[in-house]
């Protein structure tokens, strides 16, 4: 018996310390050295201080900034240890009533838009944290955050088209705007009231 279990036990022990240990220091190692940036997290910096990541939604709730994808995280929106969908189906009544509100709330907040909603500013992504919009999605928000900075609706539209990003190799995905990249080009822009 014995002599069964002592190369089990060494596969075992030989595979933990390659797959679990020198692999993924190898795999952070390059990844540190290649792409810094991105391997910590890609943190935005501004004035020094940390204000969030390019790669996860935030929560801005102010008229005077652009509003992101709703997020399906708990306990708080786009909470990064919880990333998940809502799982809610297509025929699921409380995606309906999310839905509902959702459009409710973003026709209050800009009661003379009558242009249709796009569909991400209702809808949670698959990961709850996406921190991108679509460019629809943001032409949408436009008019309410010019009236708001008290700038000409040229200025905002401009700055949408200057932070928009193209699919990738021109065919994979759709044009989208990076909600935080915008938000912070737009307090440079016009720096938000205390």
């Amino acid at each position: 018996m014995i002599s069964h279990l002592r190369p089990a036990a060494t596969i075992f022990a030989t595979l933990t310390l390659l797959c679990g240990i020198v692999y993924p220091a190898v795999v952070t190692g390059i990844g540190k050295l290649a792409w810094p940036g991105q391997a910590a997290g890609s943190v935005v910096v501004r004035d020094g201080q940390a204000v969030g990541s390019r790669l996860i939604g935030q929560a801005f709730t102010s008229p005077r900034y652009f509003w992101g994808r709703p997020s399906a995280t708990s306990p708080a929106p786009n909470h990064g240890a919880a990333s998940a969908g809502s799982n809610l189906g297509p025929t699921n009544p409380a995606l309906h009533d999310a839905v509902k509100g959702r459009i409710a709330a973003l026709r209050a907040a800009d009661p003379g838009n009558t242009a249709p909603v796009p569909v991400d500013l209702v809808t949670a992504s698959a990961s709850g944290l996406d921190p991108e919009i679509s460019l629809a999605a943001a032409r949408y928000q436009a008019g309410r955050v010019a009236r708001a900075r008290g700038i000409a609706p040229a200025g905002v539209a401009a700055l949408i088209e200057d932070h928009a990003e193209r699919p990738l190799s021109g065919f994979l995905g759709e044009p989208r705007v990076n909600v935080l990249a915008l938000n912070l080009a737009l307090d440079r822009l016009a720096p938000a009231a205390p």
